[in-house]
């Protein structure tokens, strides 16, 4: 699967990736935020045996692509959409990418992107994302691309020894037409 932008490429991960994901997945401010990591080697291999049985999972219910910058090739993040339920056509995203390319859109690029993804191409309804309070370049990637923010999770997550706060932020299914139908 692979999904195009101006910028980027978002394609699926593979082994020779290691080097460039750990490179991003082992920096301690890159990981600030997340609920994982830093990676040690070992972390970044286990990653992406697991993103790869994801990708032969039937039906697929987890998107985690690599984002490769088209101008040079390299693989400078990460992006996830995961189905947390069918029945109610909801997913969670999220993303994370390599500290040099903070600042220049990439990460509203590619957010955008999968989020144009869950809705046309998935059939989702509602897709959601956390980010921690006093991240707020992801708070602000999240708003640019259309998702407001719907709550503050107290204590959402204990990360690296302490509790830590999550902002909610969701978007729900644009309408395209009229989806009500005459009888």
């Amino acid at each position: 699967m692979e999904l195009t932008t101006p910028r980027l490429l978002l394609r699926e991960f593979r082994f020779d990736d290691h080097a460039a994901v750990h490179a991003f997945a082992s920096d301690p401010e890159v990981v600030r935020y997340t609920d994982w990591g830093p990676n040690d080697p070992q972390d970044t291999t286990a990653f992406l045996h697991e993103v790869a049985e994801q990708v032969q999972a039937a039906p697929r219910s987890v998107f985690a692509l690599a984002v490769v910058d088209r101008a040079d090739d390299w693989l400078i993040g990460s992006v996830q959409l995961a189905v947390i339920s069918t029945q109610h056509r909801r997913a969670e995203m999220g993303f994370v990418l390599t500290r040099s390319r903070w600042g220049q859109g990439y990460a509203t690029e590619a957010a955008a992107a999968l989020l144009r993804f869950g809705f046309h191409e998935l059939g989702l309804h509602k897709i959601s994302a956390t980010c921690d309070p006093d991240n707020v370049g992801s708070a602000h990637v999240l708003t640019r691309i259309g998702m407001q923010r719907e709550g503050h999770l107290r204590e959402h997550l204990y990360i690296r020894g302490q509790w830590r706060d999550r902002l909610l932020f969701a978007a729900v299914e644009p309408l395209v037409g009229d989806h009500h139908h005459d009888i």
